[in-house]
């Protein structure tokens, strides 16, 4: 059994403690926390399980590192505060830990990665014989993997197009989705999510990444953002009211372009309620959250994933497969020795040993 460690309990901590209690080949050891009032707290209490696990969570980092745990799973935000998640990763590294995390961007393409934050992982990972994948929780898979094995399918690709349409509505965290991506603000308000340059350097590297499998030199990345106000008031369960005349959707794409035209395009449509900007694309039953890959080409080729966790959630479903991507990426990374690893390293694999385990 290889010991983990989950070190954050939000959107992603909470489906990663499920996953690593899931996993054969892993074995629960600590849950770090940062909320005072979660300190002692039984780790299956805070995963929202029906059941205890016997591990209660802590906010000693210095104490769970020092008893040299195989490998962690950092869910704690690197939104807003990367250099902190930059210094946790390290410091997990250095213990000698492998890392799988969503929470550092400009990691998604580890080849393509800025030096000093690709020099500074792997000296941390040198230092201490740690390996790092990092994956988004948008879901990586489904910017990654899936359209290059959907790809594989077809004699002749125009395009790649990925793309994840979802209703914030149902989205349990109301800071992100007000303030970092800026619904139920006037438009002359600029989220950080949209700011120039801020969409490629979250997903460019998941465009560059499949440019390299695909063997496409890609000329330029490009952003196209759109903003849609709602034309009423509406009041969410989970995050209270937003009014009409605010933004209450958001269009944006990070285009890899080739002689001129976008060939790989990871798009996001996500609205605050689903009136807004029908126009849009949809998920297929109109519901709250679906992820797409269209391969345009002969033939043309269409996926569409959805997922429910948390009661039937799929914003909850969408974290659960991220999560999944990762913590079921660790018994390979523990073999495949020190380093950093990307996508295109890591082998998606069957779920051995858990048909039928809840």
């Amino acid at each position: 059994m290889i010991p983990t460690v989950v070190w954050g309990t939000g959107n992603v901590g909470r489906a990663a403690i499920r996953a690593v209690e899931a996993h054969p080949m892993l074995s629960l050891v600590a849950v770090l926390v940062s909320a005072r009032a979660k300190v002692g707290k039984d780790a299956g209490e805070l995963a929202g399980l029906d059941r205890y696990l016997g591990v209660a969570a802590t906010d000693e980092v210095g104490r769970v590192l020092d008893a040299g745990p195989r490998a962690v799973v950092y869910a704690a935000s690197g939104d807003v505060r990367p250099d902190g998640a930059l210094a946790d990763i390290g410091r997990a590294l250095r213990a000698g830990a492998v890392v799988v995390t969503p929470s550092v961007y400009g990691m998604y393409d580890c080849r393509g990665a800025p030096a000093e934050l690709r020099d500074a992982l792997l000296e941390s990972a040198a230092a201490g014989g740690g390996a790092l994948f990092v994956s988004g929780v948008d879901p990586g898979w489904a910017n990654d993997v899936l359209p290059l094995l959907v790809s594989g399918l077809g004699s002749a690709i125009d395009t790649v197009r990925c793309q994840e349409i979802f209703d914030y509505a149902t989205y349990d965290q109301e800071d992100a989705v007000r303030h970092l991506i800026g619904m139920g603000h006037p438009l002359d308000y600029q989220p950080l999510m949209l700011a120039e340059g801020v969409p490629t350097m979250i997903w460019g590297g998941q465009v560059r990444l499949m440019a390299r499998a695909l063997g496409a030199e890609l000329d330029d990345i490009e952003e196209r953002v759109e903003r849609r106000t709602l034309d009423t008031s509406v009041v969410t369960d989970g995050m209270g009211a937003f009014e009409a005349g605010t933004q209450g959707a958001v269009r944006l794409e990070v285009r890899g372009v080739v002689a001129g035209d976008p060939v790989i395009v990871v798009e996001h449509v996500t609205r605050v309620h689903a009136g807004c900007a029908r126009d849009w694309p949809l998920p297929p039953d109109g519901g709250a959250g679906a992820h797409r890959v269209i391969i345009e080409g002969r033939p043309r080729i269409e996926v569409t994933v959805e997922a429910t966790d948390e009661g039937g959630n799929r914003a909850a479903g969408g974290n659960a497969t991220a999560v999944g991507r990762l913590v079921n990426a660790i018994d390979w990374l523990v073999e495949a020795g020190p380093g950093l690893y990307d996508a295109l390293d890591v082998p998606l694999r069957p779920a051995v040993g858990r048909l039928g385990k809840k």
